[in-house]
């Protein structure tokens, strides 16, 4: 039963993760690869904030959402003036030096052994320390996000991305400022991507690098091709089908030796199917070309 609570938590996090970057690729046509850093930046600033700051859980929360979002301003500012292939390279360097800091910069991140002792965060008073009232209480958050970025990709601002996306000639001819609206899609983008981070940190009491690789930023951008870009029921459809896949391995009797490598082979194939045959994911609306 502990085990089915633990993967609705990770169904609220990674809806949540989907969303935000959806924001990017889906509303605005930006390919990140670097969403898992933000991620981690999120994680670690609220879990540094709350070990040695001493920080509360309400208190660390909103300063790791400023943190990156002010940090997000150092990838997007400069390789927002790069296009297409370019601009995805950019953010692969992002991401692999945000990585390098976590895992290198010993005196701060604690490096490769990470931070342990995260405190479990409380909601009036009373902790949040069983894996049922986690999932209530990520599912709560979860669903502010989802209803707030929900509101912004219908707003005037999310249909402004939508036309950069379909043509950035057509949206500057409008009278629309491209650069200026990417980068508040960016820094929106990264700021609600802490707030998972943080839920992390305080649901695990530890976090390390590992879980902040390219490979995550490349399972986070699956699950929205997947899924489905450019509306709100596509990344919520490919959080919970890609985090309950692996599940499905464990009733054909995969030995665990293998399923790790099985998983991994079976994204990929879902990944090619779906580009081949549905480019716009299984309930999405931005067709990938």
């Amino acid at each position: 039963m502990n085990y089915l609570l633990h993967i609705l938590v990770l169904v609220n996090i990674y809806a949540v993760l989907s969303l935000s970057l959806n924001l990017l690729v889906g509303y605005a046509g930006l390919l990140s690869l670097c969403h898992a850093a933000f991620y981690g930046i999120g994680a670690y600033t609220g879990a540094l904030l709350m070990v040695d700051a001493g920080l509360g859980f309400w208190s660390a929360l909103p300063l790791a959402v400023v943190m990156t979002v002010l940090l997000s301003f150092s990838i997007s500012v400069p390789a927002l003036r790069l296009k297409g292939d370019y601009f995805v390279l950019a953010s692969l360097g992002f991401q692999g030096i945000v990585f390098s800091v976590l895992r290198n910069w010993t005196s701060l991140t604690r490096g490769p052994y990470g931070v342990s002792g995260i405190p479990q965060p409380t909601f009036f008073g009373i902790e949040i320390s069983s894996p049922l009232a986690y999932v209530f209480f990520t599912g709560a958050i979860a669903l502010v996000c989802v209803g707030l970025l929900h509101l912004i990709g219908h707003s005037p601002f999310g249909r402004a991305l939508k036309t950069i996306r379909e043509d950035e000639l057509a949206a500057s001819a409008l009278g629309k400022n491209v650069f200026r609206l990417k980068v508040k899609a960016f820094a929106i983008s990264a700021g609600f991507a802490a707030v998972p981070g943080v839920l992390l940190a305080g649901y695990l009491s530890y976090i390390d690098p590992t879980s902040f690789t390219l490979l995550e930023s490349i399972f986070i951008l699956s699950i929205i091709i997947i899924g489905g870009t450019g509306n709100t029921s596509g990344p919520l459809l490919g959080a919970v089908l890609l985090i309950f896949l692996p599940e499905a391995l464990r009733f054909l009797g995969v030995p665990n030796a293998i399923a790790a490598n099985l998983r991994q082979i079976t994204y990929g194939l879902i990944l090619i199917i779906v580009l081949r045959f549905r480019p716009q994911g299984l309930s999405g609306e931005y067709r990938f070309t």
